[in-house]
C-alpha cells in the first residue's frame, strides 16, 4: 500500500486521536474485535482498529470516521473537537508530505468513558 493509501491514514489518524489529552483508547468496530465482558479500559488492539478511512464516493477526498473512549473528569465535546482537528491536520499534512493535496473530512464518535 502506498504512503497515501488506506493503511497509511489509519495510522496517521490513530496516532494523532490517540495523542489527544483526554483519550483512554480507540474503540474497534464490532467487526474488528468484540470484547469480552471481563476486559477493561484500554483494549489491546491495533488502534487502526476504531479508525475508518474511505475514498469519497466520487474519488475527491477521504472521510476518516474515529470511534473512540475518553477519560474521566472532562468534557466530551472539548476532547472530540480537538480529536477533530487533530486527525484532520494530520492527515491533510500526511498528504501533502506525499504531494496530493485532496479533501479530508472527519467524524468522531464517542463511544464511552473509561472507567
Amino acid at each position: 500500500m502506498t504512503a497515501t493509501g488506506t493503511t497509511a491514514l489509519l495510522g496517521v489518524a490513530g496516532e494523532a486521536a490517540l495523542a489527544v489529552p483526554g483519550v483512554a483508547g480507540l474503540q474497534p468496530r464490532l467487526t474488528a474485535a468484540a470484547p469480552t465482558r471481563a476486559s477493561t479500559w484500554p483494549h489491546r488492539t491495533p488502534f487502526e482498529a476504531g479508525v475508518r478511512a474511505d475514498r469519497a464516493p466520487d474519488g475527491s477526498g477521504w472521510h476518516i470516521e474515529v470511534r473512540c473512549v475518553l477519560t474521566r473528569g472532562r468534557r466530551a465535546l472539548d476532547i472530540a473537537r480537538n480529536v477533530h482537528d487533530r486527525v484532520a491536520a494530520a492527515v491533510i499534512a500526511h498528504l501533502a508530505t506525499h504531494g496530493v493535496a485532496e479533501p479530508v473530512t472527519v467524524s468522531v464518535t464517542v463511544t464511552g468513558v473509561a472507567a
